[in-house]
């Protein structure tokens, strides 16, 4: 059994407070040891991009092969 990194960028993630909580959303780059930005993007999953605590996720065992600050369109045409 491997050992996923819980926070890498591409990390599929359920926002577990705030206004987004239960959504899905993306990691799409690591600001220091307690933030993300993330994104859902907007049109798919409700989530705009924005800086979150990363103790309000839940990192889930999929991933998506992304560039660091990727666009939402691009990550829009992978998750659909």
């Amino acid at each position: 059994m491997s050992i996923m990194p819980a926070f890498e960028i591409g990390r599929v993630c359920v926002k577990t407070s705030g206004r987004d909580a239960g959504k899905h959303c993306v990691i799409i780059d690591l600001m220091d040891k307690n933030f993300a930005l993330v994104t859902g993007p907007k049109s798919v999953s409700g989530v705009r991009r924005r800086r979150v605590n990363v103790n309000h996720l839940k990192p889930l065992e999929e991933k998506i092969q992304i560039e660091k600050g990727a666009t939402d369109e691009q990550i829009a045409l992978l998750l659909k």
